[in-house]
């Protein structure tokens, strides 16, 4: 039974390890972008003066609410309603990796005093790393950048021909 299980287990924690690498990639300029216009000061130095394992408290506090959304949008999914699902899979994920992008930035140092959350991020990175040294992730970040190349392209269209008509009509 552990020779079954065990691969099943493997590809089950790749997949899931792959959803929220894609989600990360969306969410970290969203993160950056609220770092750069929301100015939260005594926010921020609030849970920058926190001690290491209130810390890791706080930052633990959007995985376990927001982790169960993955449940709750498959079941969505699995009664017919797709686009709910998705919807509630697509704002939970990227609600949950912003808030923990902002976190971690935040509190990494004090986390990584914690010799088990070390451990675990150092893992965490190895995992990261073996994923994005794959073939299929090279092929899956390769469209994206293709994707994102051609819809800079459309924009800069857009925008040029939206100020020739603007410009046209004066």
């Amino acid at each position: 039974m552990k020779r079954i299980l065990k691969p099943v287990t493997y590809i089950l924690a790749a997949i899931y390890f792959l959803v929220d690498a894609v989600f990360m990639a969306v969410a970290r300029p969203i993160s950056r972008w609220i770092g750069r216009h929301f100015q939260f000061r005594r926010l921020r130095a609030w849970i920058r003066s926190l001690p290491p394992y209130p810390s890791l408290a706080l930052f633990s506090v959007p995985v376990i609410i927001l982790e169960p959304i993955k449940p709750v949008a498959a079941y969505l999914a699995a009664t017919g309603q797709f686009v709910s699902g998705a919807a509630t899979l697509i704002v939970g994920e990227l609600l949950k990796l912003v808030l923990v992008e902002r976190l971690f930035h935040l509190t990494r140092d004090k986390l990584m005093r914690i010799p088990a959350f070390a451990w675990a991020y150092g893992k965490f990175a190895e995992v990261r790393a073996w994923l994005q040294a794959t073939e299929a992730w090279r092929a899956v970040h390769a469209l994206s950048r293709a994707a994102r190349d051609a819809v800079a392209r459309a924009r800069v269209r857009l925008v040029g021909g939206f100020g020739r008509l603007v410009t046209s009509r004066d």
